[in-house]
């Protein structure tokens, strides 16, 4: 059965943006001549399905879930065992790659799109899954972010919308009945949400991985084109240029609507102010629902991304990603029960259970979605959402610098100090 919330003219939609992705991955690895897999020591994907697997990945939100699919996967092959090895999403950002080489651990492992799944293709660590029939089970458009030199070398599992969640309980209170249309309009949204006596935007301005979410949506309509952001790292554009000011002098207009110390502030701190129902926006994005409601919040959640523009400017609603790519590990010696694996996680049904039971859409086909909160967020399927920026960064330095920008105008410095600083960065990292 088709997914009720994958028509066509959304994954036509969906298909533009991904498509530009992989425009962008080929274009985006400076001096990546290599070839995007070999240099394996596996023995290949045929071959005994047995062994013990390692699968790697970032999400310790959704261990539950994958126990639970693992248990399903070991009634039906009792021959292999899986093991999931958890790094915090920043360490895997940072590591990932140096275990991966060594075979030992991720025989199935995940990849952020963008420079994370450029570089393991440049180590040679993905296996070509190019031909395997478990591609099929998958919406073609939303996997062309796991595609490289014409090979499908990954599966983008997670379909996810990197922009603030809203607590739609204190908006109502605060008197907001829609979102605004442009960023006068936003910023009154906070005045109210303050005069509510909450912090109006909980961020993640310690965590790296998670501060740097912000900046998706910060960017996207006012950047003159939607690669701007790469363009940054190929030395085509700089943070210095007028556009990137005027978003870094958004960020100190925002400055009064963090909280307290929101430079230093952890992912797990936000996370739980905002699902305590102490501030009225998180701005990460939809990955962080099923965390929210660990945490016993029952209060309505919906999207609302800030319009950087005036209305008749803004481009974009919002913005999506497809990530948490999966793959058969080259390196290692369990190849054939790795992409068995892929396989059962591939199937509609268990993609449904693992969807379900995080929060999260997925790309896989027929997927019938029962949460609540995905029903909520069904809408922004078919809303006009630009694939998310920040992963057009090849160079992981760069995009830091970038970032940490932003980061450091929250904390104090000018915007035009806070550009200098970090041009003088990209110019030495790129």
């Amino acid at each position: 059965m088709t997914s009720p919330f994958l028509r066509r003219r959304d994954l036509l939609r969906l298909a533009a943006g991904a498509g530009a992705a992989s425009l962008l991955a080929a274009c985006a690895g400076p001096g990546d001549s290599t070839s995007a897999t070999g240099g394996g020591s596996g023995g290949g994907l045929t071959g005994p399905r047995e062994g013990d697997l390692s699968f790697a990945h970032w999400r310790a939100e959704d261990k539950d879930v994958f126990d639970r699919i693992i248990k399903d996967f070991r009634s039906k092959n009792s021959e292999i065992t899986v093991r999931q090895d958890i790094s915090p999403s920043n360490d895997y950002q940072s590591t990932a790659l140096q275990k991966l080489r060594g075979g030992s651990v991720g025989d199935a492992f995940t990849a952020f799109r963008g420079a994370q799944f450029l570089e393991v293709a440049k180590a040679g660590v993905w296996t070509d899954l190019t031909g395997q029939s478990v591609v099929q089970r998958y919406e073609p458009a939303l996997i062309t972010a796991g595609a490289r030199d014409g090979k499908q070398l990954g599966l983008p599992y997670q379909l996810v919308f990197n922009m603030p969640l809203a607590n739609t309980d204190l908006l109502t209170k605060a008197g907001v009945s829609a979102a605004p249309k442009d960023w006068d309009g936003f910023l009154a949204l906070l005045e109210a949400l303050k005069g509510r006596g909450v912090t109006p935007i909980a961020w993640p301005g310690g965590d790296a991985a998670n501060a740097g979410q912000l900046l998706n949506v910060m960017v996207v309509n006012n950047a003159p084109t939607d690669d701007a952001l790469g363009k940054i790292e190929t030395g085509a554009a700089k943070v210095t240029d007028d556009w990137f000011l005027t978003v870094l002098k958004q960020y100190q207009q925002l400055r009064p609507y963090f909280q307290q110390g929101a430079t230093g502030t952890g992912s797990d701190a936000a996370l739980a102010l905002f699902a305590q129902g102490r501030a009225g926006l998180l701005a990460t994005g939809s990955f962080q629902v099923s965390g929210v409601r660990k945490l016993g919040a029952t209060f309505g959640i919906d999207l609302l991304a800030p319009i950087t523009t005036t209305a008749d400017r803004a481009r974009y609603e919002g913005v999506f990603n497809a990530t948490f790519i999966l793959g058969v590990n080259a390196k290692s010696a369990e190849q054939p029960a790795a992409l068995a694996w892929l396989e059962h996680l591939s199937d509609p049904a268990v993609a449904g259970v693992y969807a379900n039971g995080t929060a999260q859409h997925v790309t896989v086909k027929g997927v019938e979605y029962t949460n609540p909160d995905l029903k909520a967020l069904a809408p922004w399927l078919t809303r006009r959402t630009a694939l998310a920026p920040r992963f057009q960064f090849a160079n992981l330095d760069v995009r830091g610098a970038v970032e940490n920008a932003a980061v450091q105008v929250v904390g104090g410095k000018s915007p035009e100090e806070a550009a200098e600083a970090a041009q003088k960065v990209i110019d030495q990292k790129r």
